[in-house]
């Protein structure tokens, strides 16, 4: 799969290709953060909307705050 470095361009080729074969070693999808995450502070009417697309897609949906903004 390739490695989408849109907000990782602190992974090097060598880091990349670790966490690549401890993926598959794991059989895991591994997410690398340089800094955690900060769960995004939705409006209750935005909350529902994501709630409705989780429902209509099948999927769980996760709304992070932007980098840097």
């Amino acid at each position: 799969m390739d490695f989408d470095r849109t907000y990782a361009d602190y992974l090097d080729n060598d880091g990349i290709a670790a966490l690549q074969a401890l993926e598959a070693e794991t059989g895991t999808r591994i997410l690398a953060y340089y800094t955690p995450p900060q769960a995004a502070g939705l409006s209750k009417a935005h909350l529902e909307k994501l709630q409705a697309l989780e429902k209509k897609l099948c999927v769980r949906l996760v709304a992070y705050e932007t980098h840097g903004g």
